[in-house]
């Protein structure tokens, strides 16, 4: 049972000790146990109290409750001080987790101790009624450390929860992950030959993807050796170092690439910490570059004494480096959740007796935009009409590559219609274009589009290749009264910026890759 100071009359479920002048004593000699104010106490029952007795919720201390929206079943608007003792989380007990979104927005969630980044994220997409996929991701974001990491499916949200320091500046923030589940997809990219070379000399019958593929069907992690900056504990000092991670463990070289035990020097436990990502690491610590990240021992609550800071020469090698800690502290784990993911795609995301329409659903309807405004066309014979008409719009005619769409008058809703997609982004910076890709994953497809800072009247269609970021201006243009959008001074032209997404979506045209993926952001 606990109890907290403060009440109003002492706890029938305590009595005070005898007054032996023992260390329970306060100065006034009162015998009463001394507390810090606000936390909670572990009472143990006296001998005098009667074994069968069961604790009276009256004779608890209630604190109230700040989300008396959140109550359990019972709907009593008080915490009792159970749930808000320290230490690990118990099954049964309610936590309230805040979340917060990419505009800085919270909700406060109820979770029980066995609920996962995989569940909580569910249920976000559910009351935010988002596009439903398995690229929903729960991040952990330490502020003062500019630290951030994905939390895996599988992991329990209110653990993670309990091991940051109190008072500590760390949050949950929901939002998109498309790197996720990359090296299950991309894996020979994301292993390049060179990291994984003595993998190869020791499998030289194998493929380079048919050996990598191998590990990540077992489970296990390749061989991954290579340069990185290793920060000096306690200095901004930043120094080259080769590293190796095996099955043992990570280590690095005191005598250039030498792989003699004589010179490896064991650097890490990964089972016994988690991989961040640093996100401001030039203004905080100094990094030579921006592919900076963090090994944090489960030890270390908070401060950056304990934290071992490396640095990588571009985002391939750090990209390869976190996929390998990845496989190596979760091995098949990481797999099967992978698997798991791809088979809930399949299935519907929620069953009910009203099911919710997803973006998706909502927008696969037949739409004429032939007039000054939009409408549905309803009638299934007119729907075909219209569907061979736009096939036949799209043919080549003249010498442009091809023709402009069936002909549209400049209008409001033409010249705004692109401002209600999830992908469109309204007056954002490049800056926090690319911040915004980076932090959704640098995977090949994902875009957004934006208005030109330059270009008052253009737009930028924003897209990530090969992890890198490039921009691609979009101007609008009259001919005979038709207002269109090009990227290629005309040679491709389009009605709209949605008929432009969607063309670009299915052709890759003069891009270096299809758009796969939009950066979105949803209301909490």
């Amino acid at each position: 049972d606990n109890a907290m100071e403060g009440g109003a009359q002492q706890s029938s479920l305590w009595e005070p000790p005898e007054q032996d002048g023992g260390p329970g004593e306060r100065d006034g000699g009162e015998g009463l146990p001394e507390v810090k104010r606000s936390q909670p106490l572990l009472i143990h029952g006296s001998s005098r109290q009667p074994p069968q007795e069961e604790p009276r919720a009256s004779s608890l201390p209630s604190i109230p409750n700040p989300f008396p929206e959140l109550c359990s079943p019972s709907n009593s608007p008080i915490l009792s001080s159970p749930a808000l003792g320290q230490g690990p989380p118990r099954e049964g007990t309610s936590h309230v987790v805040k979340v917060f979104g990419e505009d800085g927005a919270c909700r406060s969630l109820e979770a029980s101790a066995a609920t996962t980044a995989r569940q909580l994220c569910e249920t976000l997409v559910r009351r935010t009624r988002a596009l439903h996929d398995h690229s929903w991701a729960l991040v952990e974001l330490h502020q003062h450390l500019a630290l951030e990491r994905c939390l895996e499916d599988h992991e329990s949200v209110v653990e993670v929860q309990n091991s940051w320091a109190p008072g500590a500046d760390s949050r949950f923030v929901f939002r998109k992950n498309f790197a996720k589940y990359e090296l299950f997809k991309s894996n020979t990219s994301l292993f390049p030959e060179v990291m994984v070379s003595s993998c190869l000399e020791a499998n030289k019958s194998m493929a380079h993807s048919e050996l990598i593929q191998n590990f990540l069907n077992s489970g296990s992690c390749p061989e991954v050796q290579g340069f990185l900056q290793l920060r000096e504990a306690g200095r901004k000092v930043w120094k080259r170092f080769h590293f190796s991670l095996r099955r043992s463990g990570l280590y690095y070289s005191t005598k250039g690439t030498s792989k003699d035990p004589r010179h490896l020097q064991y650097f890490a436990d990964l089972t016994e910490s988690n991989i961040y990502y640093v996100t401001q690491g030039k203004k905080l610590y100094g990094t030579p570059t921006e592919f900076g990240f963090c090994i944090k021992p489960h030890k270390v609550r908070s401060g950056v004494k304990g934290l071992k800071l490396l640095c990588s020469e571009d985002e391939q090698s750090r990209s390869c480096w976190m996929a390998a800690f990845r496989l190596f502290k979760y091995g098949m784990q990481l797999y099967r959740n992978y698997q798991q993911a791809q088979a809930r795609l399949s299935q519907p995301p929620w069953i009910g007796p009203t099911p919710l329409r997803s973006v998706s659903d909502n927008a696969l309807v037949a739409m004429d935009f032939s007039g000054c405004t939009g409408r549905v066309i309803e009638n299934p014979n007119e729907v075909l009409t219209a569907a061979l008409e736009e096939a036949q719009a799209w043919r080549k005619k003249t010498t442009h590559r091809y023709s402009l769409p069936t002909a549209c008058h400049s209008s409001p809703l033409s010249a705004a219609i692109h401002r209600t997609q999830p992908w469109f982004h309204g007056r954002i910076s490049r800056e926090d274009t690319q911040q915004l890709i980076g932090r959704q994953g640098l995977v090949d497809g994902v875009f957004l589009v934006r208005e030109s800072q330059r270009n008052p009247k253009g737009f930028v269609l924003s897209l990530c290749h090969l992890q890198r970021i490039k921009h691609y201006l979009i101007l609008p243009s009259e001919e005979e009264g038709r207002l269109y959008f090009t990227m290629d001074d005309g040679q491709t032209r389009f009605a709209d910026l949605i008929q432009l997404v969607e063309f670009h979506q299915i052709n890759r045209g003069i891009l270096p890759c299809k758009l796969r993926h939009y950066c979105t952001c949803v209301a909490l």
